[in-house]
């Protein structure tokens, strides 16, 4: 069996960037590790105090991430495409790669908005930094309008 890794972030496009691994993991007969990296700075905030951390919001936070990553679960199961996921805090990129070659990954797949390079100097590209730093292949899917 092929794995493949898929870090998700639940935006607008996940459902597409979803839609491609599955039918990819149909192709090569693969097994989809779900990943998505939530910030580790959810909790805190900036207020008249200064910064501030609140455990509560980060529990709920995550809570939350976790529904929508076993709805995304089980929607790639129920296209009888072999499935397990992990939630983790922490910076996207070196989660992804540590996970990847945990699972001994045969291919990340990442997608691209086709968004301008002066949106990557401000905001950043995952899918830039892991085609730099990654030794695992990966599959860019274009996900944009």
């Amino acid at each position: 069996m092929i794995n493949i890794v898929l870090p998700v972030d639940f935006g607008d496009k996940t459902e597409q960037l979803v839609n491609g691994a599955i039918k990819f993991a149909k192709e090569i007969n693969g097994k989809i590790y779900l990943i998505h990296v939530a910030p580790s700075d959810i909790g805190f905030a900036i207020g008249d105090m200064g910064f501030q951390y609140f455990p509560e919001v980060e529990e709920n936070e995550i809570r939350e991430e976790l529904v929508q990553l076993n709805k995304i679960e089980q929607r790639i199961l129920a296209h009888d495409v072999d499935c397990e996921h992990l939630l983790k805090q922490g910076i996207a990129k070196d989660i992804i790669l540590e996970y990847a070659r945990a699972k001994k990954a045969d291919y990340i797949v990442v997608g691209s908005h086709g968004r301008s390079e002066i949106y990557d100097v401000f905001v950043g590209s995952l899918t830039k930094g892991l085609s730099k730093s990654s030794d695992i292949p990966l599959l860019i899917l274009p996900i944009h309008d």
